[in-house]
């Protein structure tokens, strides 16, 4: 069994003209890291491996959630080829994943998380958001072998709105 946790980066500020890799997150996009991993904890396996895009928008994504998951923040490996917004791209590096490990922890981009969501689960997500996280279950001993899983659980900042309001 494979287990993957893919995460969207958070919303980004776009408020200073900076190469695409170089935007950094914008304050809403601070606090949902906050408000997502902080729910996400009860859901994650005992064991796994992270991986993180080179964007500073993920790379600050990965540290706000490494926080609160207890992600030892030098353990996450960043990985040149997840800074792509292409589905086949993205397939191809999670493919690349050693067998060693059961769960992936990943931090990427859309539209290539939506649509590798979309081709691997079992029910249609219109889009991912920035800080969403969407962890699917596969059925079977080899990265390399992915076919359809399951979502097992999707996190989005939107299901705390009322939260949100509240306080």
């Amino acid at each position: 069994m494979k287990n993957l946790v893919i995460i969207r980066h958070s919303k980004s500020s776009w408020e200073t003209p900076l190469n695409d890799i170089d935007r950094p997150l914008s304050q809403r996009g601070i606090r949902d890291a906050h408000l997502v991993s902080d729910a996400l904890l009860k859901y994650l396996p005992e064991t796994y491996i992270a991986w993180s895009s080179v964007a500073k928008r993920a790379k600050e994504t990965a540290t706000i959630f490494s926080h609160h998951l207890q992600i030892p923040l030098d353990t996450i490996v960043l990985k040149d080829e997840l800074y792509t917004f292409d589905e086949s791209a993205l397939e191809k590096a999670i493919k690349k994943c050693s067998n060693t490990y059961d769960n992936l922890i990943l931090f990427g981009h859309n539209d290539a998380i939506t649509k590798f969501v979309n081709k691997f689960g079992d029910r249609f997500i219109d889009n991912v958001p920035t800080s969403g996280v969407v962890l699917l279950e596969f059925d079977t001993d080899d990265w390399n072998d992915l076919k359809k899983g399951r979502i097992k659980k999707t996190v989005f900042p939107s299901h705390f709105k009322h939260e949100q309001h509240a306080s």
